[in-house]
């Protein structure tokens, strides 16, 4: 059975009636905060690579955050985290510090992997983090052995495995669906579609909806606004229930937005000033939060401020940090190649 639960709306995010999933303010402050620090920080890592302090190649998630910061918010423990390359806010949310995030980005020791994974390829398993890959899909068939773990152990866990949406387009992607749905496994898939893969519109590369392309395999699926953090939290927390209570693995496509190009080298020119400018000001997901805090919380500007500081400095803190944390010792080129078992 699939569902598509995006709706017309703008910055006016509308909380859910429901009072069991209706968050406290204080839950929705630590929402924008969470919010809040991806967009700064990865505002910071642009400056950084602009400066040639970050290189290789770098995948902002500007104008995505709702989509992880709603489902992590909802997640448990145990729970495990996998996705592609334009992971930073998947790291930060999943508790890994900023430090060591944007000292991995500028290839340092004090990175989460000691500067030998850069901006594609973090990892953090104490905060359940299997990385962000480079190849397009490969997460997916890993998150989907991570799901059979997760039902190995008995451990309640349940897989989250994000994708884009060119990588849904993979074969790989509908051979992890047959094994997930064949084994009963307890995984989420999570398309985070942002409408473009590259440069190439969703229009011209895929047919037909991700959300439906479990249908054959008997998967559930839901279309979901991917701008909106209460429809974020909404899906998520049911397709979680639905997946810890036996009923296999789950799809969610986010429908979400990303303001930079592909990547910092990507100058974007496949589509119009008119179209990103009207996602800024018309559904940017951190401002329809502050509206939601303002309008129906009755928080004011003023109790803001504290969270907007808190983030600056720990942003600042995180790009001192990445320049003064030294580069790894030559020695590193021979470590983590070979495991002897």
């Amino acid at each position: 059975m699939s569902k598509d639960n995006t709706k017309k709306s703008n910055l006016k995010s509308t909380p859910p009636t429901n009072s069991n999933q209706m968050p406290s303010v204080e839950e929705l402050k630590k929402l924008y905060r969470d919010m809040l620090l991806i967009r700064r920080f990865e505002e910071k890592a642009g400056q950084l690579y602009g400066m040639g302090l970050i290189g290789g190649f770098c995948h902002l998630y500007i104008g995505e955050e709702a989509v992880v910061t709603g489902v992590q918010s909802v997640q448990k423990k145990q729970d495990t985290v996998i996705t592609a390359y334009r992971n930073h806010g998947h790291m930060l949310v999943c508790g890994i510090s900023a430090n060591e995030v944007m000292a991995e980005l500028t290839g340092r020791e004090g990175g989460c992997s000691r500067g030998k994974g850069g901006s594609m390829h973090m990892f953090s398993i104490e905060n359940g983090f299997f990385g962000g890959h480079g190849i397009v899909g490969a997460q997916v068939s890993i998150g989907t052995g991570l799901g059979f773990a997760h039902k190995y152990k008995q451990d309640g866990g349940v897989a989250i495995a994000y994708m884009g949406d060119g990588a849904a387009d993979q074969g790989q992607v509908a051979e992890s669906y047959n094994m997930a749905a064949l084994w009963n496994l307890p995984v989420l898939y999570i398309v985070e579609n942002n409408q473009y893969s590259m440069g190439t519109s969703t229009k011209r590369h895929a047919a037909g909806e991700f959300y439906r392309r479990g249908e054959g395999f008997g998967i559930k699926g839901e279309k979901v606004d991917g701008m909106d953090i209460f429809a974020v939290r909404e899906a998520a927390s049911r397709a979680l229930e639905d997946i810890r209570a036996g009923n296999g693995p789950y799809i969610l496509e986010m429908v979400t937005y990303r303001y930079r190009g592909h990547s910092m080298s990507d100058p974007g020119k496949y589509r119009t000033k008119d179209e990103v400018e009207k996602f800024k000001t018309e559904r940017d997901p951190i401002e329809g939060v502050k509206a939601a805090l303002l309008r129906e919380y009755k928080v004011t500007e003023d109790d803001l401020k504290p969270i907007d500081k808190e983030v600056k400095d720990i942003v600042a803190e995180a790009a001192q940090f990445s320049q003064d944390s030294p580069f790894p010792n030559e020695s590193e080129l021979w470590t983590d190649v070979l495991k002897e078992a």
